[in-house]
């Protein structure tokens, strides 16, 4: 099957990999132009076109997927299909309908649930036990297409948003081939969805990202979990940005002179037992944490820097 591949972030090289090797022609990839990133803020390729232009694929960048010349362009690739994973641009009805079999998505949730741009990051700080991938059919509305595939896997307790993602990643990519093996066969079905139970997952910003300390620990060790490595949990100690990763609930009533303290409250900051915090309910140890300007570190060897005292309150 001749495949007009479009993809951006990393969810989508698993499924680029897939297709390829499964046999199918990738007659072109269209990913998002270069940005602008790093402390040098040097224009940096998305992995989708790196991965791409090492394949020796046609690689397109438009701006605006949309306008008529670069459609006519890829009419002229003669597509059978195109496969949309991890691209961040909305697609007109033009676009969507370019080649003979349309264009289909894979997306990381078991819609109707969690439609939107953070599906992974949703799923987890919202506490689902079960997410998934599925594969649909793609219409204007939003992730509201038929179903062609779901698989679904559980979310394990510790896992972050990032290693759910690679997970996700690699379940789609098995998925799309079996979905193109049935396609070429003429045995697919399509489901329509039920529209009333759809949820939404907004797309997260780093301001967003901000910890609400008096919710109870397990939502506040999820949250750091959903932002695991992007955009990162965070919040203030002493005026400054600080983000926190790898928690872990301790049971129990988190107390400080046999009261409860504020939460927030650094209730333990030694190097050798490590940082803990207390939430709305019971409290939570950090394992990593990341102060503003500097990488990512063990809390306990932020901990030695004298970073972080108890009676210190992180807002």
């Amino acid at each position: 099957m001749r495949v007009l591949f479009w993809g951006t972030a990393t969810f989508a090289l698993p499924s680029l990999r897939s297709l390829a090797d499964a046999g199918h022609e990738i007659v072109g990839v269209v990913t998002q132009p270069d940005r602008r990133a790093g402390r040098g803020r040097r224009p940096r390729p998305t992995p989708v076109k790196e991965a791409a232009l090492a394949a020796e694929y046609p690689v397109f960048t438009p701006e605006r997927p949309g306008r008529p010349a670069f459609l006519a362009r890829m009419r002229g690739l003669r597509p059978d299909l195109s496969v949309v994973a991890a691209y961040g641009h909305f697609l007109s009805r033009e676009a969507l309908d370019l080649p003979a079999l349309g264009s289909i998505n894979v997306h990381a949730s078991l819609l109707p649930e969690l439609r939107g741009a953070a599906p992974v990051h949703w799923a987890i700080a919202r506490g689902h036990p079960v997410t998934g991938v599925t594969i649909m059919r793609m219409v204007k509305a939003m992730d509201a297409g038929p179903i062609l595939r779901q698989d679904r896997t559980d979310i394990l307790s510790d896992e972050t948003a990032g290693e759910l993602y690679e997970r996700l990643a690699r379940i789609g990519a098995g998925g799309l081939v079996r979905v193109l093996e049935m396609m070429d066969a003429g045995a697919l079905e399509e489901h329509d969805q039920d529209h009333a139970r759809a949820t939404f997952a907004p797309r997260l910003s780093r301001r967003g990202a901000r910890l609400r300390w008096a919710r109870p620990a397990e939502e506040v060790a999820r949250w750091m979990r959903a932002m695991d490595p992007a955009p990162g949990a965070w919040s203030e100690l002493g005026g400054s940005p600080v983000k926190l990763f790898r928690p872990r609930v301790v049971e129990g009533d988190a107390l400080q002179g046999g009261e409860r303290p504020e939460p927030g409250t650094v209730i333990g900051a030694d190097p050798g037992n490590g940082l803990r915090v207390a939430t709305g309910e019971g409290s939570v140890e950090v394992g990593e944490v990341q102060p503003a300007g500097r990488r990512r570190m063990p809390a306990r060897d932020w901990l030695r820097g004298r970073a972080g005292r108890v009676g210190q309150r992180l807002r």
